[in-house]
């Protein structure tokens, strides 16, 4: 019987998540607020675990999301307070500081909220009864660079060449540990999620390339690039969040891989510069790009790529929007909700539509 939502098979099955207890760190950001709306469709009690919303506007300022749940991952007592309250069944662990340039700038601040965060959330988790399943998402960043640019897979060696990727290489690390030496013999199972560079409507943060291009559409400018011939596997935020539902419920089923790579096709990754080449077009001609001369260096991999083949064997996940429809579901979700339509209703809208596709 297809079970799925939409009637897809390949798709999360909503008898999993109906009435199942959730709790989302990293729940005000972007991707959190995307895979909230998307778990509360589905029928879970999902209950969050971040601070205030990274930005305003924000999507889950925008679609409604509520105050509860400010907790800042560095605080132990805190986060182990509120898993003991929430009492999850399956934790999906996205709260991080995510922009490379700011961890550059203050490292230790970074190790912090993304080494140290991860930490005090899997110490909470093996402290609170109940907990079945454990999804980490870190980093496409996460491993040492391939000098000729080809796509990583999970077997790859994990590295990093600045504070960012180390960072999710060490949260990768801690991780297994964890999984090693506590969660696995309490019968909790624990998987990484490594996911391409993600893109999708309702995303104002600060030196990432979408809401760079969207801010320099409303000034009338063309939008700085620091690195516009940089490599990254692009992806809409709908693909990798059905890898980690889908990973999440092969972890409650048992036999999941420990780490997934969750990415397009790597022909389809593309040039930061071509990227905004490609939305300039959809935003009807504007507002193009120039290079930022004026930029501080930060080291970066020149090329990332991610290979995928894993997950598709063991979940049957594969990307379901390829960069055409992924760009024009980005554009389609900013020129709608700035024409005035609700940010929930869109977003929940393009989740149905995701839904659908075969």
């Amino acid at each position: 019987m297809d079970r799925r939502p939409g009637g897809v098979e390949g798709l999360v099955t909503a008898e999993t998540w109906r009435g199942r207890r959730v709790l989302v760190t990293g729940h005000t950001g972007f991707k959190g607020a995307w895979l909230t709306m998307w778990l509360e469709r589905l029928g879970a009690e999902v209950a969050g675990l971040a601070l205030d919303p990274p930005t305003s506007p924000s999507l889950h300022a925008l679609a409604g999301g509520d105050g509860t749940g400010r907790v800042d991952v560095r605080d132990r007592d805190a986060v182990a307070a509120r898993l003991a309250a929430v009492a999850p069944e399956v934790v999906f662990h996205l709260a991080a500081q995510a922009i490379v340039r700011t961890a550059f700038a203050d490292p230790t601040a970074t190790y912090a909220v993304n080494v140290l965060g991860t930490t005090n959330v899997l110490d909470a988790v093996r402290a609170t009864p109940g907990v079945r399943a454990v999804v980490v998402v870190t980093s496409d960043k996460v491993y040492e660079p391939h000098a000729d640019g080809s796509p990583h897979n999970e077997d790859d060696q994990l590295g990093g060449v600045d504070a960012y990727s180390s960072s999710k290489a060490a949260c990768e690390l801690v991780a297994a540990a964890y999984r090693r030496s506590y969660l696995a013999p309490a019968g909790i199972a624990l998987a990484t999620a490594r996911a391409g560079n993600v893109i999708g409507g309702g995303d104002w943060a600060t030196d990432r390339v979408v809401p760079d291009v969207v801010r320099a559409l409303g000034r009338g400018e063309p939008v700085p690039l620091r690195h516009p011939g940089a490599v990254r596997p692009w992806q809409h935020v709908l693909d990798p969040l059905h890898g980690y539902l889908m990973l999440a419920e092969r972890l409650l089923e048992g036999g999941a891989p420990e780490a997934l790579n969750f990415g397009p096709d790597p022909d389809e990754a593309c040039t930061v510069a071509q990227l905004v080449d490609r939305l300039t077009d959809g935003f009807g001609g504007k507002p193009g790009w120039r290079k930022d001369g004026d930029a501080p260096p930060v080291p970066e991999t020149a090329a990332l790529r991610l290979d995928a083949t894993r997950a598709h064997k063991t979940l049957g996940w594969a990307p379901r929007l390829d960069i055409d429809a992924c760009l024009r579901w980005t554009v389609e979700w900013y020129a709608a909700q700035s024409a005035g339509e609700d940010a929930r209703a869109l977003t929940l809208r393009q989740i149905e539509a995701f839904e659908g596709r075969a």
